[in-house]
């Protein structure tokens, strides 16, 4: 049985595979999570001919695949039937799929291969600088999104078992996290009311409502605005700005804005530490 930390970096892997396949110039894409027992299951693919390689489930070492997450590092081959560097037990998907030039990615979370990024050519060719970096971006951006899932899945966790012990609800418990999304988009609502009154008193309905979800702030907070926090919100629920846009009723380009802008108020350099900050001063649960 999967573990939620498993099926939140397949869904991590999947949501990927477009855009690299785009950024790489591959034709075939794919990959899957590592489960605990650190063997990688190749469940996600994109551009494939056949269904070869779905399901495969590849041991630590073996294979590019198994080899580049035991590694925690990039491989790649020009001829994967013939490379001499990787032990050959799954030659068999590899050559229904047609697969011969082929790249391996490890997607690396604290020190954990947590997922392996591949991508493959059906003619031997040497493989670029440039293919080669974005598989490294791409599982670089996958990593840091596993990582805000895992660090939302621990505070909810630590929260329900804070809420629990005390038996009373707090703004820093998971009710006020869902609080916290509701009034996102109560505000994303009352953007579209053509009422100037109504939309006024929606508005202080969630001005209200952002007072007491950030009673648990500390003083020394910097100032977020309300959109800003909406963000982080969906930044730490694993969203990507598209995600985040579509829950929120804003253009990508603005979310993306509002992240930029929270960052740098936070002193945050990357999603990862604008969460991690976002919930140290008790903006978000």
């Amino acid at each position: 049985m999967r573990s939620h930390s498993d099926r939140d970096a397949t869904a991590e892997i999947g949501s990927a595979l477009p855009g690299l396949r785009r950024a790489s110039g591959l034709p075939v894409v794919f990959g899957g999570a590592a489960r605990a027992s650190e063997r990688v299951h190749y469940t996600e693919l994109f551009g494939a001919g056949t269904d070869a390689i779905r399901g495969l489930v590849v041991r630590p070492g073996r294979g590019l695949g198994g080899k580049a997450a035991a590694l925690r590092r990039p491989l790649w081959v020009p001829d994967y039937l013939h490379a001499e560097q990787i032990s050959h037990d799954y030659d068999a998907a590899v050559r229904a799929e047609g697969l011969k030039a082929l790249v391996a990615t490890p997607i690396v979370v604290g020190g954990r291969t947590r997922g392996v990024l591949l991508g493959g050519l059906r003619r031997s060719l040497t493989l670029g600088d440039r293919t080669v970096a974005a598989f490294e971006e791409a599982a670089r951006e996958a990593g840091q999104r596993i990582a805000v899932r895992d660090e939302a899945r621990r505070r909810a966790a630590e929260a329900e078992r804070a809420r629990a012990a005390a038996d009373e609800p707090g703004p820093g418990s998971p009710r006020w996290a869902e609080v916290r999304a509701l009034n996102a988009e109560l505000r994303s609502l009352a953007a579209d009311v053509d009422d100037e009154q109504m939309r006024e008193r929606l508005l202080e309905v969630c001005a209200r409502m952002d007072a007491a979800a950030s009673a648990g702030t500390r003083p020394d907070a910097p100032h977020l605005a309300p959109r800003e926090i909406d963000v982080l919100a969906c930044v730490a629920e694993g969203c990507t700005n598209a995600d985040a846009a579509q829950r929120l009723g804003l253009r990508p380009e603005t979310v993306k804005a509002y992240l930029r802008t929270a960052m740098r108020r936070l002193e945050a350099h990357t999603r990862v530490e604008a969460v991690t900050e976002a919930r140290r001063y008790g903006l978000l649960v």
